[in-house]
């Protein structure tokens, strides 16, 4: 057994099981899975070659394949070409056995609006979405701009009646100070939903808040939309919007509704990133935002600017998080990542300020109210800066890193097993390519997955997924 995979079966030992039921996110208990070990039952990764090009990009277990298509720089059919910052991504099923996706790109700006400039949310912001059309084994049949003129989008999720709501990680707009803000003509820092067919609408959903957004996971027995917020050296809320109607009825999500933000009972403004142990269990309220969309002067500084809504929730008790990032439902339960949440581990640098640890990944049972900590990474070298999240259809998470070395997919079984199923051959030239928009195609065949890096792409991974934990 090697160093990382002893970490992290050390990790796991430590740390002890998901809890059962709670933690399943389901209400009849834990299905059991095969394939427990260090590896999640799919053995020692090894280099492989991409498809595409014969090139190594990824380290896989025996009997993987894998092929990348849509990166950055690529000419597009109709003109143009595709953006880069691969990010946050959903599959849908789609006709002949091929999947849709909806994929991010968090462009930052001030820059030109890719696409049709008539349909841009502003004409001067780089972010948006791309609809494509794939095969099982990542065949590119259309490519398409769905969404543009946004910016920083970083990931969203996929809602069950045929739309992706897409996340913009930024509070920017000519109201801010910052270098190019100025040119900037919208505010940012909404969410947006992009349907599957068609183009976007290009309308933020106002009353979910402008804030630094991460994530969206959607409980369809309730209807609630829940976010996650990703604010960088400053505390994060975790937070729901409820609608004025129920988006399965309606089609859609409706602006309008409420905005709310987690806090633990009987303890106000509860500081959740550190000092708390694997399998801890916290009863919970929620508190009401009254201005989700505050009006800024001119000139508001972007660290005021991104607590303008969540200090709202703090002085009513919210709690606090370290990076909220990925977010994803699965049988009632909302699992989410704190990037930076737990203590910090002895032998990783010493702590400099909020959030020092490696990571931690919640639950919340949209039931009963309960948040449960189901997993803290104890070192870097177990887990290291978990970023997106997906699941599978067993309940194994699937967390991409965006650590400082090697990034990985790491799988986090029912049992509360982590182990290493996918490594990033390292990019000369591009030390902080990432893993990120991890999600399952239609029927669990195929496993997506964008590397966001300079020359960003997307890639397609089959293989025996029976075998293991997934």
């Amino acid at each position: 057994m090697d160093r990382r995979s002893f970490l992290a079966r050390a990790a796991v030992l430590a740390a002890g099981p998901f809890a059962g039921v709670a933690c399943a996110g389901a209400r009849g208990g834990a299905v059991p899975v095969t394939g427990d070990g260090p590896r999640g039952g799919y053995g020692r990764l090894r280099p492989v070659r991409d498809l595409a090009d014969g090139e190594v990009r990824l380290h896989l277990p025996e009997g993987f394949r894998y092929r990348s298509f849509g990166a950055a720089g690529e000419r597009l059919p109709g003109g143009g070409v595709v953006p880069g910052s691969h990010d946050g991504m959903a599959a849908f099923r789609g006709p002949d056995d091929t999947a849709i996706l909806v994929r991010n790109h968090e462009v930052g700006g001030p820059v030109s609006a890719f696409g049709d400039p008539d349909l841009a949310y502003d004409r001067m912001a780089g972010g948006g979405t791309f609809t494509l059309r794939v095969t099982r084994e990542g065949e590119v049949l259309r490519s398409r701009p769905s969404l543009s003129g946004t910016l920083r989008n970083c990931s969203g999720g996929p809602m069950p009646w045929g739309a992706w709501i897409s996340c913009e990680e930024t509070v920017d707009g000519p109201d801010v100070a910052g270098a190019g803000n100025d040119r900037l003509t919208r505010k940012h820092g909404y969410v947006f939903e992009v349907p599957l067919k068609g183009a976007a609408s290009g309308r933020p959903i106002r009353a979910a808040g402008r804030f630094a957004h991460e994530s969206a996971a959607f409980d369809p027995a309730t209807g609630t939309l829940y976010l996650t917020e990703d604010n960088y050296h400053h505390p994060s809320g975790f937070y729901r919007y409820v609608a004025p109607e129920h988006p399965m009825r309606a089609g859609r999500l409706l602006d309008g509704g409420k905005l709310q933000m987690l806090a633990v009972k009987g303890e106000p403004r509860a500081d959740l990133s550190v000092g708390h142990r694997t399998g801890g269990t916290f009863a919970t309220t929620w508190v009401d935002i009254e201005e989700p969309d505050p009006a800024l002067p001119a000139g508001t500084s972007r660290a005021q600017a991104g607590k303008a809504v969540g200090g709202q929730g703090r002085a009513a008790g919210a709690a606090v998080f370290a990076r909220l990032e990925g977010a994803v439902h699965h049988r009632g339960t909302i699992y989410f990542v704190s990037t930076q949440g737990g203590d910090a581990a002895p032998d990783d640098d010493p702590p400099d300020g909020f959030g020092d640890g490696r990571g931690q990944v919640w639950a919340y049972e949209t039931w009963s109210g309960t948040l449960r900590l189901v997993y803290q990474s104890p070192r870097a070298a177990a887990l290291d800066l978990p970023d997106n999240v997906t699941v599978s259809d067993r309940g194994t998470l699937v967390l991409c890193e965006d650590g400082d070395g090697d990034n990985y997919l790491r799988g986090l079984t029912r049992n509360g097993e982590i182990f290493d199923f996918c490594r990033l051959e390292p990019i000369p030239g591009d030390p902080g390519a990432e893993f990120a928009g991890t999600t399952f195609g239609p029927g669990g065949h195929t496993l997506y997955v964008n590397v966001q890096a300079e020359r960003g792409r997307t890639i397609a991974i089959w293989g025996p997924w029976a075998r293991g934990a997934f």
